[in-house]
């Protein structure tokens, strides 16, 4: 089976990584959030990982990086949905850590990735 090239880098196999856990974890928020804070932070995950895919199929390194500048955005929205799920108590304090540290390393190879892309 052939493998893309995203496939292959790191920060795409992390945030999938994040993405089955944002999962995991939003599986015991309240059945009142399922289509609140549950969808909006599940979309995001994967909106990281679905940019990080299509921009690397892009031909310019300048179409990559915008598609890359999007994952960056959906990171930083998921760290929102993060924050405001600790201060509802949808959280404990473990999951959060773990889930914010994740994507922080995402967020840190987004932007070598994307520092990559300009020096070409």
């Amino acid at each position: 089976m052939y493998k893309y090239y995203f496939e292959k880098l790191d920060v795409w196999n992390n945030a999938r990584v994040l993405v089955r856990d944002i999962y995991i974890a939003t599986s015991t928020f309240p059945k009142s959030e399922q289509f609140g804070i549950t969808n909006q932070i599940r979309r995001a995950s994967t909106s990281i990982t679905a940019n990080i895919a299509e921009g690397m199929s892009r031909k310019t390194e300048k179409e990559k990086m915008r598609f890359i500048n999007i994952s960056f955005s959906s990171s930083v929205e998921v760290v929102n949905f993060l924050i405001i799920s600790k201060d509802l108590g949808f959280l404990s304090d473990t999951d959060y850590e773990d889930l914010r540290i994740k994507t922080e390393n995402i967020t840190n190879q987004l932007n070598a990735l994307s520092r990559t892309l300009n020096k070409r």
